[in-house]
């Protein structure tokens, strides 16, 4: 800057001392922050805290292996192969897994609270689109 003529180098403040290693210690803060936190359950959305499967009396000896599965947390609200998709995208999702390999099981993982009707709904879209069976997701009751 030039300050020569009018003698403005003698009002400006001085240079600030140096604080190098607050930026470091900044760094380094940041750093530990995305190690600690970083995980893929904290940083990215997907099922809440609380979600939580039925559990019924005797559900392990009714069990089969299937071969899709999908998550339901809510109203129009569902999760295949980690893409979060309304009821008009898990329709479409049905119908191409069950056009390549016909003869396919579902299994439905729903949340506790999800309603008959939105369940009767994603029986009625599985049916459609040409799985041979649903099964819905339970785990064994617990003895209190």
């Amino acid at each position: 800057m030039i300050t020569r003529p009018l003698n403005l180098s003698s009002r400006l403040k001085p240079p600030p001392r140096s604080f190098e290693s607050l930026f470091y210690v900044n760094g380094g803060l940041i750093v530990l922050f995305f190690v600690l936190f970083g995980s893929r359950f904290v940083l990215s959305p997907g099922l809440g805290v609380d979600f939580e499967v039925p559990s019924l009396p005797d559900a392990i000896t009714g069990a089969a292996s299937t071969d899709v599965v999908i998550a339901i947390k809510g109203a129009d609200m569902a999760f295949v192969e980690g893409a979060k998709v309304n009821f008009v995208g898990l329709r479409q999702y049905l119908f191409e897994r069950a056009q390549a390999r016909p003869g396919l099981r579902l299994l439905v993982q729903a949340d506790a609270s999800l309603t008959t009707r939105d369940l009767t709904e994603v029986y009625d879209m599985a049916r459609a689109a040409g799985f041979a069976s649903v099964q819905i997701a339970t785990e064994p009751s617990r003895a209190r």
